[in-house]
């Protein structure tokens, strides 16, 4: 499993030019989700999206977290992430879980993150989505956890 991290000052997702997905301060958070993946590997990354200290403190310095500050997750579906480059031109995406794996787990590491108590928003799971976000920082994380 991959996950991207942005901290966002704004983010939204649009699916057919309307809004599905909109927070304010907090992480925007792109999943992909590979062959293997469990529960397991999302309950991991919902615990570092949720503990992970990069926000500042009143020294500017990154000591707090997602959960010290109150911030939301605008989390988006993406197989891409799991694609493979190296070799021609055209990604090969044979690495990324069948859709109805990959959905069971984007799910569950969204359950993950609203035990944890974050208001999380979602896209729609294989939608052609646009995505628009304000990086705050700019602060971009790219965290694996292979099962």
């Amino acid at each position: 499993m991959r996950i991207v991290i942005q901290r966002v000052t704004e983010a939204k997702v649009e699916v057919q030019g309307r809004a599905v997905g909109k927070i304010d301060r907090g992480v925007m958070v792109l999943v992909g989700v590979g062959h293997g993946d469990t529960e397991v590997e999302a309950k991991w990354l919902a615990e570092k999206t949720s503990q992970l200290r990069i926000f500042p403190d009143d020294e500017g310095k990154m000591n707090r977290s997602l959960l010290d500050v109150d911030g939301s997750v605008l989390a988006i579906s993406q197989f891409t992430l799991l694609g493979d480059c190296r070799k021609g031109r055209r990604p090969g995406f044979t690495d990324a879980a069948a859709p109805e794996i990959a959905d069971q787990v984007y799910e569950a590491y969204m359950a993950f993150l609203r035990d944890a108590g974050l208001h999380v928003e979602k896209g729609i799971f294989a939608a052609d989505m646009q995505v628009s976000l304000v990086n705050d920082g700019p602060v971009t994380l790219v965290i694996d956890r292979l099962p």
